[in-house]
């Protein structure tokens, strides 16, 4: 058909077999630089130009060279995340909502997880950077000496979240995981609670749970009371968070209340509970932190706190743009480094 040749001359890219930005322009009968705008910034160009454009990727079967982009401006359009976890629930939102608002303005998201390691912390920045990307996330203020210095002497954005700490140099868009815990043993202090447990994460290098349990321990002390600490040898989640509760409410005095890291530690600990046949909250109030999607579906079901999980992710995908000139600056942040957020109590069942 005639109207295929166009399409058939241009669909190779000569010595590579790759089809070029030129391809795409020619069978979509728009100029170079409206496929360049739209592939960067889609809402930049009209729907009818965006559909000719899309369709044209599509039968090309266009694949940007994003290293020959990074080359011609320093740096690439891709911006690096590093988390604790990928699988983890509780940072689900937060990928999602960063993706989705750097994508429509034409950036790239590239993943890694450290899993609560600063050596794989480390390996994961370092090889991010020698990619040229045009901005850098990782998660909470806890870096090895050498990430730090790498972060230092990167000259592109760099956003610190999940925890906020405004002295440090960073982008921070996060809360106050210290704040936190207060916030959890006042609202069980509040319902008359007295003797009251927190239980760390089994994986060591949660360190933002440990501020969480230095702030459940002041709001004990300025009660007058006692704090209790439990770190489970159990890496499973729902293993530790039985073991926990087995050592902190089937005791000779049992405790009253137990606060978890996170929701998992909890859930296990809640249906531990069940199998011992002890009446939640009681006999004991459990309270979680996260709130995981399984956590409205326990029986009964869990206490615990929201993050701002996705506003975590949206806000710093924002004022990494601002900073790159993607987007221009929001006039509601009289200081765009600094963006503390708070997070909420989910008051359930179980206590």
């Amino acid at each position: 058909m005639a109207d295929e040749k166009p399409a058939a001359s241009t669909r190779k890219r000569r010595g590579s077999g790759r089809a070029t930005i030129h391809d795409v322009a020619r069978l979509a009968q728009v100029g170079s630089i409206t496929v360049s705008r739209y592939l960067k910034q889609p809402a930049q160009v009209s729907t009818e130009l965006g559909a000719r454009i899309a369709a044209a990727v599509a039968q090309l079967h266009y694949v940007p060279n994003l290293v020959a982009g990074g080359l011609a401006s320093t740096h690439s359009r891709i911006v690096g995340m590093v988390i604790p976890n990928i699988s983890g629930p509780i940072f689900a939102n937060t990928i999602q909502s960063f993706s989705d608002t750097l994508s429509a303005h034409g950036y790239q998201l590239l993943l890694a997880s450290s899993y609560f390691s600063q050596e794989q912390e480390e390996s994961a920045v370092r090889a991010f950077l020698g990619w040229s990307p045009a901005a850098l996330v990782v998660t909470g203020p806890f870096h090895s000496k050498a990430t730090e210095k790498m972060l230092a002497e990167a000259q592109i954005p760099v956003v610190e979240t999940w925890d906020y700490r405004p002295r440090r140099k960073a982008i921070q868009v996060g809360f106050s995981n210290v704040e936190v815990g207060l916030q959890q043993a006042r609202y069980l202090l509040d319902k008359g609670y007295r003797r009251i447990a927190f239980v760390q994460n089994s994986v060591a290098g949660d360190l933002s749970a440990l501020d969480r349990r230095d702030g459940y321990a002041q709001a004990m002390a300025q009660a007058g009371l006692k704090p209790w600490t439990f770190i489970p040898t159990e890496q499973a989640p729902f293993d530790a968070g039985r073991q926990a509760f087995e050592a902190l409410a089937l005791r000779k005095k049992p405790l009253e209340a137990i606060i978890f890291a996170n929701d998992n530690l909890a859930a296990g600990a809640l249906l531990a509970g069940q199998r011992a046949g002890i009446a939640m909250p009681d006999q004991c109030a459990l309270m979680g932190f996260g709130d995981y999607a399984i956590s409205p579906l326990l029986l009964p079901s869990l206490t615990t706190i929201r993050p701002p999980a996705r506003e975590i992710g949206e806000i710093a995908a924002l004022r990494i743009l601002e900073a790159l000139g993607a987007v221009p600056l929001d006039g509601k942040h009289a200081n765009a480094r600094l963006n503390r957020l708070t997070c909420e109590v989910i008051a359930r069942e179980s206590a």
